[in-house]
């Protein structure tokens, strides 16, 4: 695509945007009852916000133009975290986690596919250089210590000379051996042939039999083949197959990605074309127009000067720069428009003089008011969308792309490079504010030389002397307070020997490479169908891997919506063994770029001892994990920490060390610090519930596949490690069979079938169902019984309660209407 189809793609979505920001600020003052019309209207929004969010990040993503990227990534940010407060709110209406659009979708004519949300790739191209220098630091010192991997693997041991001539002779007689014996095959077969020819004496060979049998065997064959063509066509024309090179990657798709790269490395280009412009075309502008900006400011500040002596008899108090200034008086004003708000303001005294005298007045009839609130409280029933953090940051953007971009002429920027002219009116404002502070300097001065000459003023220093040392008293004990608090217990430690230190003691791990698009799963298309009849469906994968994106990624990825959008500073994802929590977690840090801390009870177990190790321990942690946000702290196995009753084999590590330290670390934690707390759990109802709900935010139960997830999975795996399907392969009756096993269980399958001698053998002889039949029939799956101890634990969580609690009051509303409309239809019999 060319610089003006994406312009064009910019246009259109921002279209889309701004009359979505109108409806939505028409909302803002409706007040609704109907729960279900108002999770409508929610879920109408989030979606279209969806949809504008993948346009404008693949807008962001390829437009080269600088400046028009800082207004994008602008307006990129805001919907960001708009779609978050969407998702919180239909949370909090619902009371759960997952949410099902089938009949939404199919209103607005969207596939599910599209309701999955992007990862900006900005995540990690803007500090891609940062990630790499840290891998590489990383890697060096798990190398030092010993603790790499590679290095951990066992050297190849050196043979002796005389062992390592008998091996390859055995291996030499063994391969004589083999040919022997296929040599000796064949003499056997032949004195077989001619032993059957012998007995069933010479018979005369009839050619033209003979050359018939050939021609219906090979005519049968060619027939049998076309057939199979043709129906193979027939099955493509209708869909039901897919073509011959549908997995092969065309060249358009090659071709696109050529030039994606290209996109980047102009748009690294023109952005360091738009930093050195910043610079040279602001020095020019103090070398230029500087000096004429400083004659008009003197004359303004005079001017303001004798109009206030010629008005009030004294000349006026000069503002401070903690105030900000002349800026403050001449903001966005005339001297003429100075003048008449200091008469105004003389008005208004003398008005606020005559009003002291009704306060009383006013303050009974404020007590009369409080003591009717309660009863506004009971008519407010009505709901109401609660206010936005991102929309005035959203309707800004657009304000400005219509008075900027709509209706630019850029047919003399082909090239797409910044524009000179805004780039001057940004910086003009900038060196008026310098030149301003210097002329405010020198005008206080003349000020002073003014009141002694005229009116032979002093000012006196004694009372700003008082009013200086109060300042201070009251700021030297906030410090002092504040000091007490936010002890440094490394002060005198670098962040690197810190980092060095956690690497060493196994407290910061290297994060595994996996992205989010490697956790595969299927969409839940019955989900609205089954609440409809008062069934709780179990949430698919692709559900989960939403959640994750919206609680874990997008807010560690930007700091812009991490500090307004709703906070979750833990998360919990609860689910047996195999379905990909611990990839999850992984997934976090590899599409965030996020430093991975390991705060397990395993892995804490007999470092840093006692009371004082211990705050020192989460000290660095923490430490570290702010400086170079964003990072996760991950603990494995998380309900140990909050064991109902400790098991004895396990009483010696003390799993339950971050037992009180884990909520006083949560209160802590403020929407600056990008840090996320991510717990794992196989057996959440061994902890004590109330404590562990408390300490994670947000609960995420990860399901076992359903039927349409085990399909997809095993079709990829099958393909990523090298398998090809074919007829042979019935993937729908694997999926059917592994009812109940996870994920975990599908890939070692796959892996153990599919071996190198395997893969080489596919082309003779194709995958068949058959073969990976014995290794599950080995394997245990997940059970109902097991499932339903996790739907019964969800149920009793803070969330889970409410959701139960609202079905069943909701369940009585019907059954009640039911009964009216029963007594309503006999009523009318009887009439």
């Amino acid at each position: 695509m060319s610089n003006a189809m994406y312009n064009k793609m910019w246009h259109q979505t921002q279209e889309a945007l701004n009359s979505l920001l109108d409806k939505e600020s028409r909302k803002l003052v409706e007040q609704e009852k109907n729960p279900v019309y108002i999770f409508q209207m929610l879920a109408t929004f989030y979606i279209k916000y969806v949809q504008i969010f993948r346009n404008l990040e693949n807008v962001y993503d390829q437009i080269v133009h600088p400046q028009k990227r800082l207004l994008i990534r602008k307006i990129l940010d805001g919907v960001m975290g708009r779609i978050l407060e969407l998702k919180n709110d239909m949370v909090e209406l619902e009371l759960s986690e997952f949410h099902y659009f089938d009949d939404i979708l199919q209103d607005l004519k969207l596939a599910p596919q599209q309701l999955d949300i992007p990862i900006p790739k900005y995540f990690l191209k803007e500090k891609i250089e940062v990630i790499r220098e840290r891998k590489k630091i990383l890697a060096q010192i798990l190398a030092d210590s010993g603790l790499d991997a590679t290095s951990m693997k066992l050297a190849i041991k050196s043979m002796p000379f005389e062992e390592a001539i008998k091996l390859i002779q055995i291996a030499e007689r063994a391969r004589q051996g083999r040919l022997r014996a296929l040599f000796m095959k064949q003499i056997y077969l032949q004195e077989y042939r001619a032993k059957q020819a012998r007995l069933l004496g010479e018979k005369v060979a009839d050619t033209g039999a003979a050359a018939l049998r050939i021609q219906k065997v090979w005519r049968g064959f060619c027939q049998s083949k076309r057939t199979e063509r043709e129906r193979e066509e027939e099955m493509i024309f209708l869909g039901m197959n897919p073509p011959p090179l549908f997995d092969q990657v065309s060249a358009a798709i090659i071709q696109a990605e050529k030039v994606s790269l290209l996109r980047s490395a102009v748009q690294l280009r023109h952005e360091e074309g738009y930093r050195e412009a910043l610079v040279t075309i602001k020095n020019d502008l103090q070398q230029t127009e500087g000096p004429d900006i400083k004659e008009s400011l003197r004359d303004q500040i005079r001017q303001w000067f004798i109009e206030c002596r010629n008005l009030t008899g004294s000349f006026p108090e000069y503002p401070s720069v903690e105030d900000g200034g002349s800026a403050m008086i001449f903001s966005h004003k005339t001297p003429e428009q100075v003048i008449e708000d200091i008469v105004a303001g003389q008005e208004e005294e003398e008005k606020n003089k005559k009003k002291k005298k009704g306060k009383k007045a006013k303050k009974e009839e404020n007590k009369k008011v409080v003591k009717e609130k309660p009863k506004v409280k009971e008519e407010e029933e009505e709901w109401k969308m609660s206010r936005s953090a991102f929309l005035p940051s959203m309707k800004e953007g657009s304000d400005v792309y219509k008075d900027t971009w709509m209706n630019k002429d850029e047919s003399q920027n082909f090239p797409q490079d910044y524009d000179e002219e805004l780039i001057k009116k940004e910086k003009r404002k900038e060196v008026e504010a310098e030149i301003r502070v210097q002329v405010d300097e020198l005008m206080r001065q003349e000020l002073k030389n003014l009141k002694l000459a005229v009116n032979k003023e002093i000012e006196l220093p004694v009372r700003a002397g008082k009013k200086g040392k109060k300042k201070n008293k009251g700021k030297k004990g906030k410090r002092g307070k504040r000091g007490k608090k936010d002890k440094d217990l490394t002060a005198d430690r670098t962040i690197e020997s810190l980092f060095k230190e956690l690497v060493e003691e196994g407290l910061l791990i290297q994060a595994r490479k996996v992205n989010l698009s490697d956790y595969i799963g299927e969409y839940s298309y019955l989900g609205t169908t089954l609440r409809h009849v008062s069934i709780e469906p179990m949430p698919s994968l692709l559900d989960v891997r939403q959640l994750i994106t919206l609680y874990g990624i997008l807010p560690l990825g930007s700091a812009a919506v991490h500090e307004k959008a709703p906070l979750v500073k833990s998360l919990l994802l609860a689910g047996p063994s195999g379905v990909g929590k611990k990839m999850l977690v992984h997934t976090i840090c590899t599409e965030t770029g996020a430093n991975l801390f390991n705060l397990s009870a395993a892995n804490i177990a007999g470092k840093y001892p006692g009371k004082n190790g211990l705050q020192m321990m989460l000290h660095m942690v923490f430490k570290v994990a702010r400086q170079l946000q964003p990072s996760v702290v991950w603990i494995e196995d998380a309900e140990k920490t909050f064991y109902k009753k400790v098991p004895n084999n396990e009483k010696m590590n003390d799993p339950k060390r971050l037992k009180k330290q884990l909520p006083k670390i949560l209160k802590l934690l403020k929407p600056d610090d990008r840090i996320l707390i991510v717990g794992t759990t196989q057996r959440p109802f061994d902890a004590e519930l109330q404590s562990f709900c408390r300490a994670y935010q947000k609960i995420i139960l990860v399901p076992r596949p359903d039927y349409a997830s085990r399909y997809v999975l095993w079709k990829q795996i099958i393909q990523r490690n090298g398998g090809v399907l074919t007829k042979a392969l019935n993937i729908s009756c694997l999926a059917k069979v592994t009812d109940g096993f996870t994920q975990g269980n599908i890939v070692k399958v796959v892996k153990g079938v599919l071996t190198d001698r395997r893969i080489r053998q596919q082309t003779q002889k194709p995958l068949t169902p058959a073969e990976f039949i014995p290794l599950i029939a080995g394997m245990n799956p997940v059970y109902k019984e097991e499932e339903e101890c996790f739907k019964n634990w969800y149920a009793k969580t803070p969330l889970g309660r409410k959701r139960v609690l609202s079905l069943r009051v909701g369940g009585r509303e019907k059954e009640t209407e039911k009964g009216k409309k029963k007594e309503e239809k006999e009523r009318k019999k009887n009439k």
